[in-house]
């Protein structure tokens, strides 16, 4: 179904995580980019399937009857106690579900209606996405995406967020975000928010504000009435922790004072600022995060040594690689650098400096920008790869069969999505895994292919 490379080896010490006292290195990995096809690998009968079926209806009446309630979350143990949190574009739409193609597939000269001889879309990216290109609003998409995470021990999200006003298209990235909320809250995941504070000159000279600052303002006050009263928004000593790409727009610490005057002392954030930046913030900055840069590992180095001397709040960056499309999509924005993925080693060496170096927590950079070619999701390259890599570096009990169950998932889900009687096993299928029984959740799914299939 999917094309299989080599199995990549992680060798001994490529991978060497100094967690608590409870682990103290994990010794191998045999990652791979290999998917796996869990319903040839035993024989299950048809009397055990029909058997889980009937189960299965049994246990609807009981929840029709209000004797069983689904109880939201789900409870990852993990030996690696460093938070993870993923950067994520929630930017993308599909034909299929928004009626259109989003830029961020098409760029300027990309038609993904244009299928090739081996079934893949024409994309704006040098990868390819394992369930082809996709609507971040779509809730099948939310849920493969998060359980992915889950299974992987990611802790939580970080969404790339472009304001709160109807500008270009920023209006629906927001709509896109706030789309994503009964999923954290039901898979128990936290939340933050990366501010792209271009955007207020955008709203500026949109005419929406009386200048760039009261622009900015609008989005903070939007962004602490929204989220910062939900209570899985991402905090550290218990404040809200809050992210600004750059600034780039922004420079100076007296309209930096204005903004933060939205909130109240007793309400104000953390608030992060690109590396080398928070001197454009001033007092109202409280530390700095580290992102992909041309020199790799050496901005890792300056950045470690500058930020934990001056005890600010550190946040690592891990990354599987870059490579931009930007160019070839004919958007103009030319990278002349690339750091390659070399089959997992990249992701390796940025989790290993960022777990060393004593960082508050890791920033993974990113889940799923295909146009800078650093996602980790699984894609037709990589397979589960990254996912794999992340499994062995949080020391979660799940292994890439698990991984296989939450694509297996989404896959029926699409192929099904007609049919509510087989979307209420599905359902069960993700109360399973919820609860971390996979192996029911993967008889579940075999008994759905085996009998409503066609």
């Amino acid at each position: 179904m999917f094309y299989n490379k080599k199995i990549v080896l992680i060798l001994l010490g490529l991978l060497v995580v100094v967690f608590s006292c409870e682990k103290d290195n994990i010794q191998s990995t045999n990652a791979t980019n290999n998917v796996y096809n869990v319903e040839t690998d035993t024989i299950v009968s048809d009397s055990l399937l029909l058997s889980i079926l009937d189960e299965e209806d049994v246990f609807k009446e009981a929840i029709l009857a209000g004797r069983i309630v689904d109880v939201s979350g789900m409870d990852v143990v993990k030996d690696n106690p460093k938070k993870v949190y993923a950067h994520y574009m929630p930017w993308f739409q599909s034909l299929d579900y928004d009626g259109y193609w989003g830029q961020h597939w098409t760029m300027a000269n990309k038609n993904p209606n244009i299928i090739d001889a081996d079934g893949k879309r024409e994309i704006a990216s040098f990868y390819y996405p394992i369930i082809g290109p996709y609507s971040s609003n779509d809730p099948d998409l939310q849920e493969y995406h998060f359980l992915m995470m889950k299974l992987s021990g990611i802790d939580g999200v970080i969404f790339d967020w472009y304001g709160s006003k109807n500008v270009y298209d920023y209006q629906l990235i927001k709509e896109s975000t706030e789309s994503f909320m009964n999923r954290i809250d039901d898979l128990g995941m936290e939340f933050s928010i990366m501010y792209e504070d271009r955007v207020a000159q955008d709203i500026y000279n949109s005419g929406l504000s009386s200048s760039v600052v009261d622009a900015a303002k609008m989005d903070f006050e939007y962004i602490k009435d929204t989220y910062f009263g939900k209570t899985n928004f991402l905090k550290h000593n218990n404040k809200e922790l809050l992210f600004v790409f750059g600034p780039g727009t922004i420079t100076t610490t007296s309209d930096w004072d204005s903004i933060f005057s939205v909130f109240n002392q007793d309400q104000e954030p953390y608030f992060l600022t690109l590396w080398a930046a928070q001197n454009m913030v001033g007092n109202s900055a409280s530390g700095e995060f580290l992102w992909v840069a041309s020199d790799h590992l050496l901005a890792h180095d300056y950045y470690y040594s500058t930020y934990l001397t001056n005890n600010l709040v550190t946040v690592g960056s891990s990354y599987p690689g870059f490579n931009s499309f930007y160019e070839n999509g004919g958007w103009g924005l030319h990278h002349n650098w690339n750091i390659n993925h070399a089959d997992g080693t990249t992701f390796v060496e940025t989790l290993n400096y960022s777990h060393h170096e004593a960082a508050d927590f890791i920033q993974l950079v990113t889940w799923n920008d295909f146009g800078e070619g650093t996602m980790l999701e699984p894609t037709d390259e990589y397979g589960f790869l990254n996912v794999q890599l992340l499994q062995e570096y949080t020391g979660v009990s799940y292994v890439p069969e698990d991984l296989q169950t939450a694509l297996d998932l989404y896959n029926a889900r699409k192929q099904f999505a007609n049919n509510a009687s087989v979307q209420y096993y599905l359902d069960r299928s993700y109360s399973h895994i919820k609860k971390s029984n996979l192996h029911r959740a993967r008889l579940l799914l075999r008994a759905v292919n085996r009998f409503f299939a066609k």
